[in-house]
């Protein structure tokens, strides 16, 4: 299983290092920051489990940064707790009334009941069933309600996006290899949403297999789905070995021990309107939408490369 990622927004070098090697040691992924610019880059590129937010930093409120994370699609779900010296009755009503942060934890603290507390919040979180285990993506519940939200509205694509050779690839690689290609591709799919989307668009994945959904505008869908495939395709053979890589194709030893040759992994994407309804519930929704990207896994396997199919 993935290691659980904490974001450590604190400017005091002390404090931050402690932090840092604490948490490294109980085998989390750590990422810090100092200032809150840095921090909102920082979320929207790796997505981290939790965010452990100090208030007073030099360029802005944590106050502030804990608004711009629940005010993005992308990251709203992501828990927040506060570390901070300022516990003021009327701090705390904002940190957790206005921010809606799971926890308000005053300095100075011990750090093994501030670990209890991160390591709580990760557990609700995940019983919530809101976000994937491995890349922490919005999932299941989330997704849906997203889905459940579309029926009623105007102005959307509804994408689909499949990583195909995904089984493949984890056969010849191993399991662990597969999740760092999931998490290579919710990445690159926040990444790109945030350059060329809105705030307000949704990204999120499937509970089983490489499949991930985004929601955005038209005009937006079809320029992330074309800037996807070309990220994609560019930095894909990076989880190959040199020998495949040299090859352009793996090698795959079935059953019989006779060799194969596997294309690399690619994209098939297909993008709804809500010009295409009426949608009654989200299971016509997302059958025809699925349709769609049907359409597109029948070009990549003709073609061997990645495709985007729009309805």
């Amino acid at each position: 299983m993935s290691k659980d990622t904490l974001l450590i927004v604190e400017d005091a070098p002390d404090i931050q290092t402690l932090l840092k090697i604490y948490f490294s040691s109980q085998g989390y992924e750590v990422f810090a920051a100092g200032r809150g610019s840095d921090a909102l880059e920082l979320v929207r590129k790796q997505l981290p489990n939790l965010v452990l937010l100090d208030v007073n930093l030099p360029d802005m409120l944590g106050y502030d940064i804990g608004k711009a994370i629940r005010a993005n699609a992308r990251t709203r779900h992501i828990p927040i707790i506060f570390l901070t010296a300022r516990t003021e009755k009327q701090d705390m009503m904002v940190g957790l009334g206005e921010v809606e942060a799971e926890a308000y934890i005053a300095k100075p603290f011990d750090i093994e009941l501030l670990h209890l507390e991160v390591r709580n919040t990760l557990k609700r979180a995940r019983q919530k069933n809101q976000t994937h285990p491995v890349t922490n993506l919005p999932t299941a519940d989330a997704v849906n309600d997203q889905l459940r939200g579309l029926l009623t509205r105007k102005g959307w694509t509804l994408t689909l996006m499949r990583i195909e050779n995904f089984d493949l690839f984890t056969q010849g690689y191993g399991t662990v290899s597969g999740e760092e290609v999931l998490k290579f591709m919710a990445l690159l799919l926040n990444d790109v949403a945030g350059e060329h989307g809105q705030a307000e668009d949704f990204t999120g994945q499937m509970v089983t297999g490489p499949e991930f959904v985004l929601i955005s505008s038209p005009e937006n869908s079809r320029v992330i789905a074309r800037r996807l495939i070309d990220r994609f395709d560019a930095e894909i053979s990076l989880h190959y070995n040199y020998r495949d890589r040299k090859n352009g194709a793996m090698k795959l030893t079935d059953g019989d021990g006779h060799e194969q040759s596997v294309p690399f992994m690619s994209l098939a994407i297909g993008l709804l309107d809500d010009t295409k309804g009426p949608f009654y519930d989200i299971r016509e929704l997302t059958e025809s939408a699925e349709a769609v990207r049907q359409n597109a896994r029948s070009t990549v396997s003709t073609t061997g490369k990645s495709a985007t199919i729009v309805a």
